[in-house]
């Protein structure tokens, strides 16, 4: 009898271990979880998606129209002209300012390539030059030595979330008679002195990935200006360079529209993002806080400053070895990624066709940070494990 006792509790245990263990696998950490997003709003998108289904007028079709009100609104521009991603956005914004072969652009040496890769594209030589420490955004005190008489335009990128210091970059952009194009595929919705990202400088372009803060089910982006020269340039661009109708061409252009599908998306899941941001700050904040103590370890946790909020695209992390706190995570289940682990001015094609100046801190940043799964409807038992995680790392130093 006692050993038939013995060996239910035997069993008792291993059921309790398996199902310990179960629970432990069951847990699905997303590093973005737009599954839940859609799920939310699933009425107002599936009606958008099957009015255009219904209507057919899949290319400039009535959602655009409404979509490009609904974003003018919201940031606050007197004009938003969607387009089909963030890269076309970009190349809009420097054709319609006429900036071309033999011109220069200063930007960030740290950002996604898309932003240097428009520049060199229209034969627009990059001028790269390093970041603020704490920010990871251009470091406005190292533009004004870059600039010569071929520069053109100031394109500082709003990253992870946060915008660049525009007060600053517009005083350098003013005295030297500059364009300033805001690269905000990461920041939209942030704000700078109460002022939204996207209405911070002469054009604002952002992305609509479907990973962006505000992200539609394909590629999107937006371009916005409150110059009515500019948007009427703009506008002609992203068709074409059409005129007076369909088959007249006054200028080059692209074929950068994006789609009644992709807008009725937008449009829909406009109308919860400003709860969205809200959550993304509280998940910020827990972070934050839970990360504080592991500044001993030379861990350092995002710095906003004080004059802006951000929209945490990002919630990137300096880490002193990230192979070896990159590894611990994976084994706990949890997705990490790096943003980014080569800076532009290094990527082999454009090592020898741009202009580089001191980059040092961005290259310390390329070897260093680490982002963590950062969306607004991330629950606490989700964070939590991951935070454990995090900590987890340092545990064992701690200790010792």
């Amino acid at each position: 009898m006692k050993e038939n006792q013995r060996v239910l509790t035997r069993f008792s245990f291993t059921i309790a271990a398996h199902n310990f263990l179960l629970a432990e696998a069951i847990l699905q950490i997303p590093f973005i979880d737009l599954k839940t997003q859609y799920k939310a709003l699933k009425p107002e998108i599936d009606k958008g998606i099957f009015k255009v289904l219904e209507h057919g007028q899949f290319i400039m079709g009535p959602e655009v129209k409404e979509c490009e009100e609904a974003l003018t609104k919201f940031v606050g521009a007197k004009y938003a002209l969607t387009c089909s991603n963030g890269s076309d956005a970009l190349q809009i914004a420097l054709m319609a300012l006429d900036i071309g072969a033999g011109d220069e652009v200063i930007t960030t040496a740290f950002s996604f390539i898309a932003t240097a890769e428009m520049i060199l594209i229209l034969g627009i030589k990059p001028v790269f030059v390093d970041i603020d420490r704490e920010t990871y955004n251009i470091d406005w005190r190292k533009i004004e030595e870059a600039i010569t008489p071929r520069t053109k335009a100031i394109m500082p990128v709003s990253l992870y979330g946060q915008p660049a210091d525009f007060k600053e970059i517009q005083a350098i952009a003013s005295t030297h008679k500059l364009y300033v194009i805001e690269d905000a595929a990461q920041s939209f919705g942030a704000t700078y002195n109460g002022k939204r990202s996207c209405n911070l400088s002469d054009i604002g372009c952002t992305s609509f990935f479907p990973a962006k803060p505000l992200g539609c089910y394909g590629d999107g982006g937006a371009v916005f200006t409150n110059d009515d020269q500019l948007a009427e340039i703009m506008t002609s661009i992203r068709i074409h360079g059409m005129g007076e109708h369909r088959y007249h061409h006054p200028r080059l252009g692209i074929n950068g529209r994006l789609d009644s599908l992709q807008c009725a998306v937008l449009t829909a899941k406009l109308s919860r993002y400003a709860w969205e941001i809200e959550q993304r700050e509280r998940v910020a904040e827990r972070y934050n806080k839970a990360f504080s103590e592991l500044k001993k370890f030379s861990v350092y946790t995002p710095t906003i400053r004080s004059d802006r909020k951000s929209v945490w695209a990002q919630y990137t992390l300096w880490v002193p070895d990230r192979d070896k706190f990159q590894s611990h995570l994976q084994q706990k289940g949890v997705p990490t990624a790096i943003h980014y682990p080569i800076t532009m001015a290094d990527q082999p094609a454009y090592r020898e066709t741009a202009k580089i100046h001191d980059i040092s801190t961005a290259r310390l940043a390329a070897q260093h940070v680490v982002s963590l799964p950062m969306y607004p409807d991330m629950t606490d038992e989700i964070q939590d494990h991951i935070i454990n995680a995090v900590c987890g790392v340092y545990a064992a130093t701690s200790d010792s």
